[in-house]
C-alpha cells in the first residue's frame, strides 16, 4: 500500500471549491475530490485545537484529555508522564498512528517543520524518516515541495510506504511570494462580510480582532508581509487580508498539483491512497477572530478531509456523518491491514467506508485551551460553546448557533433555546465521563491550564490590553473584561 497524506495548516474547508467556495482557490484539491472513488467528508472534526493539541491527538489516536496535550506552552503542552510503568518505548511509539502503520508493514516518512516549531518531540515517534525544512513553520511551499519530489522520485514506484507532506502557506503571516501575483483581486469577497459587519467588528475587541489582527498590540507597517495588513481598518485592507489567506491556499494547491503529477509520472497515481486534511480550520471574522484558530467552534475545529483509496468505490461521493479526524486514522490502519491499538479514542468505520455508507458519531465534542478555554458540542444542526476563559474576547459563557442557517455564527440562540443548551451540556458531560473512565490520569488538563493562569497566549497580558482598549475608544470592552476577570487583575497587580 502506498499512502500520501497532504497536511495543509490552517485550511478551513469552506474556502475550497469542492466544499462550495466561490473563488477558485483549489483546482488540484477539487480534482482530487472528483477522482473515481474519492470521498469528501463534510463533518470531520479535530477533538483538540489548535496545532500542537490537534496533531498530537491525530498521531496518538487519543484526545488531549488523555494525552495531556491541550496547550502551546506550560505543563499542558507536554504529554502526561507515564511513570514507573513506562517501558523501553513510550506510548506514542508503541501505540501511535505511525507505530501502527509500521506494524502493518509500511515505511513512514514526514516532510514537516511542525515538531521543531512546537518542540513536539513526541510527535516524531514511529517515523522511519524525518525531513525538516528547518524554518519552524515559516517555510513556504517551494521549500518543502523539492524535498517531497526528491523522496517520491526515489520511492514512489516501490510499495509499502506512508509519506506526510506538510504545507503552511494559509497560516499567518500571509507570505506567498509576490511573483505569484493576486489571483483574486477581481473576485468578490464572501457575501456575509459586508461593510456593516466590518464596522461592527472593528469596534469589538480581542486578540486578532480588526484593530489588532496579529495579537494584542500595534505592529509596524506591512513591509515584510504585504499580504498581511497590520489592521483591518477599511474595505481595502479587508480585501487584502482575505486575498492573502485565499492566495496562500491557491499557492499550496499549486504545489499539491506537483505531488500528484509526480505520482502520475511514476505510474502509481491510481495505485496510491491519497488523503488531504488540516490541523484545524481558521476563523476569518467569526466570533471576531481574524486569521487565527482561537475557539472550539466548527470554524476552528472542522477540517477538510478528502480521501481516495484505490479499489474502494467507483464514483466520487460525499460522507455527511460526524467523524473525529482520528476516526479516519483508525480506518486507515485497518485498510492497511493493521490493528487499531486498544488505547485509541479514534474508532474505525472501515466496513461503512468500503460499502459507501455514512456511518459516524451522533455528536462530537471539541476543545480549545491555547487562546481561550472552551468546549464545543456539535450535533444535528447546532453547536453549543461553553467558555471557561474567554481569552479576552467577547465570548459569553454559553453560546448556541444554528450552523446550517447561520454558518458564520452571527446570531446567538442560547437565550431563545434553553432546552438545546441543556441537551448540549448533557452531551458534554457524557463525553467527559467517557474520557475520564478511559483515561490513565486523574487530571483534566484544561484545569491545569486554568490554574496556570489561563490560555498560554493571553497570560499576564490583560492589564496592558485594558489600557490599549481605553486608548482606542473601546472603554466599554475594557470595563466588560475588567469585570469578568476581577480576580485575575487583582492577582496580576498584587
Amino acid at each position: 500500500m502506498r499512502i500520501l497524506y497532504i497536511d495543509v495548516d490552517s485550511l478551513r474547508p469552506d474556502h475550497l471549491g469542492c466544499y462550495g467556495y466561490g473563488r477558485n482557490t483549489s483546482p488540484n484539491i477539487d480534482a482530487l475530490a472528483n477522482l473515481p472513488g474519492a470521498v469528501r467528508f463534510e463533518q470531520c472534526y479535530i477533538p483538540d485545537a489548535p496545532c500542537l493539541p490537534s496533531r498530537t491527538a491525530l498521531w496518538s489516536g487519543r484526545a488531549g484529555y488523555r494525552t495531556g496535550v491541550v496547550n502551546h506552552g506550560g505543563v499542558a503542552s507536554e504529554p502526561f508522564r507515564e511513570g514507573p510503568g513506562r517501558g523501553h518505548r513510550d506510548l506514542f511509539d508503541r501505540t501511535g498512528w505511525m507505530g501502527a502503520l509500521r506494524a502493518a508493514g509500511l515505511r513512514t516518512a514526514t516532510i514537516s517543520s511542525f515538531g521543531e516549531r512546537h518542540s513536539a518531540w513526541h510527535w516524531y515517534a514511529g517515523y522511519n524518516e524525518v525531513y525538516n525544512p528547518g524554518l519552524r513553520g515559516m517555510d513556504v511551499a517551494y521549500q518543502a515541495t523539492p524535498i517531497a519530489l526528491e523522496w517520491l522520485g526515489r520511492n514512489a514506484a516501490s510499495d509499502g510506504w506512508f509519506l506526510h507532506v506538510n504545507y503552511w502557506d494559509p497560516h499567518t503571516p500571509y507570505r506567498t511570494p509576490e511573483e505569484f501575483g493576486d489571483p483574486f483581486k477581481n473576485d468578490p469577497l464572501p457575501e456575509w462580510l459586508t461593510e456593516d459587519v466590518r464596522l461592527r467588528l472593528w469596534e469589538g475587541f480581542g486578540p486578532h480582532s480588526p484593530q489588532e489582527p496579529t495579537g494584542f498590540r500595534d505592529f509596524p507597517p506591512d513591509s515584510r508581509y504585504p499580504r498581511s495588513p497590520s489592521q483591518i481598518d477599511s474595505p481595502e485592507s479587508l480585501r487584502r487580508w482575505m486575498d492573502g489567506y485565499d492566495t496562500g491556499i491557491r499557492y499550496a494547491d499549486e504545489h499539491i498539483g506537483y505531488l500528484l503529477e509526480a505520482l502520475d509520472r511514476a505510474g502509481v497515481l491510481d495505485d496510491t491512497t491519497i488523503m488531504l486534511s488540516a490541523d484545524h480550520g481558521e476563523n476569518q471574522g467569526e466570533l471576531n477572530v481574524w486569521g487565527d484558530h482561537q475557539t472550539a467552534d466548527p470554524i476552528t475545529c472542522r477540517v477538510p478531509l478528502i480521501v481516495r483509496v484505490p479499489g474502494v468505490g467507483a464514483a466520487p461521493r460525499v460522507d455527511g456523518a460526524f467523524h473525529y479526524q482520528y476516526d479516519w486514522a483508525a480506518t486507515l490502519i485497518e485498510l492497511a491491514g493493521g490493528a487499531v491499538p486498544e488505547n485509541w479514542d479514534g474508532a474505525p468505520f472501515t466496513e461503512a467506508f468500503r460499502e459507501g455508507r455514512d456511518e459516524g458519531r451522533p455528536y462530537v465534542v471539541t476543545s480549545q485551551n491555547v487562546w481561550s478555554c472552551q468546549k464545543g458540542v456539535r450535533w444535528d444542526r447546532y453547536v453549543c460553546l461553553r467558555t471557561y476563559h474567554d481569552g479576552y474576547k467577547d465570548l459569553a459563557p454559553v453560546l448556541l448557533f444554528d450552523v446550517e442557517a447561520d454558518p458564520h455564527e452571527q446570531q446567538d440562540l442560547s437565550g431563545e433555546r434553553p432546552e438545546l443548551v441543556a441537551h448540549a451540556m448533557g452531551l458534554l458531560a457524557e463525553e467527559q465521563h467517557r474520557l475520564a473512565l478511559a483515561g490513565e490520569h486523574d487530571v483534566d488538563p484544561m484545569l491545569t491550564v486554568l490554574r496556570e493562569g489561563g490560555p498560554f497566549y493571553t497570560r499576564g497580558l490583560l492589564p496592558g490590553y485594558l489600557e490599549r482598549l481605553r486608548a482606542t475608544g473601546r472603554g466599554a470592552g475594557a470595563d466588560l473584561l475588567a469585570s469578568r476577570h476581577a480576580d485575575e487583575l487583582a492577582r496580576l497587580r498584587a
